[in-house]
C-alpha cells in the first residue's frame, strides 16, 4: 500500500475494521500497511482514545457496527471444566457472547472481549484458552461471572436465557 500519513492511516484501519465480517489481527494490518504491529497497536489505541467502538478479541480487532437488537447482561456460575458447555449454549440460541465480566477484591471491574457468535469462535476460544493454558476469569470469583449477551431479538434473548437456565448456569440468588 502507498506511503500514507498517520492519520490517513488510522483512517484506514478504523474502515477496514467497519467493513470487516470478521476480527482483523494488528499483524495482518501491519503487514498492509507496512509498518510494525506496535504501530498498529497505537493506531487503535488512538482511535479508540478518539471515540471509535473497537474492540480487541482473541482473534484480532473489531469495529462495532451498531449492531441492532438485544443487549442484555445474565449472572452465570460454573466450574472451569463448564466453560464450553456454557458458551455453546448461548450461541447454539442465537446469542452473540460479547464479554465476560468479574468484579475482582483489588482491581475492581475486569472485562474480557469474546465476541463469540458461532461453534466456531467457541471452539478457537477454548482452543485458545488450552494452547496457553489461561486460566478464566471467573476462576478470581468462585465461577460467578456476568456475560454481556446480543441477539437479534427479545424471543431470541429469551431462548439463552432459557438455555442458561436448562443447564444450571444462571446464578441464582439463595
Amino acid at each position: 500500500m502507498a506511503s500514507l500519513s498517520a492519520g490517513e492511516r488510522r483512517r484506514a484501519v478504523h474502515e477496514i475494521l467497519r467493513a470487516a465480517d470478521g476480527p482483523v489481527s494488528a499483524a495482518a494490518l501491519a503487514r498492509r500497511f507496512s509498518v510494525s504491529r506496535q504501530i498498529i497497536v497505537g493506531d487503535v489505541a488512538l482511535l479508540r482514545a478518539g471515540g471509535a467502538d473497537i474492540s480487541a478479541t482473541p482473534r484480532g480487532y473489531l469495529a462495532g457496527r451498531g449492531e441492532a437488537g438485544v443487549t442484555g447482561s445474565v449472572a452465570c456460575v460454573h466450574t472451569p471444566e463448564q466453560m464450553g458447555a456454557e458458551l455453546t449454549a448461548i450461541v447454539d440460541a442465537g446469542g452473540e457472547v460479547v464479554d465476560v465480566i468479574v468484579e475482582h477484591p483489588v482491581y475492581g471491574q475486569l472485562t474480557g472481549v469474546l465476541r463469540l457468535r458461532s461453534r466456531y469462535d467457541v471452539a478457537e476460544f477454548l482452543r485458545r484458552v488450552a494452547e496457553h493454558e489461561a486460566k478464566p476469569l471467573s476462576g478470581l470469583t468462585g465461577g460467578i461471572h456476568l456475560h454481556t449477551i446480543r441477539c437479534p431479538d427479545g424471543d431470541t434473548y429469551q431462548r439463552v436465557i432459557k438455555a442458561l437456565e436448562n443447564q444450571g448456569f444462571l446464578l441464582k440468588m439463595r
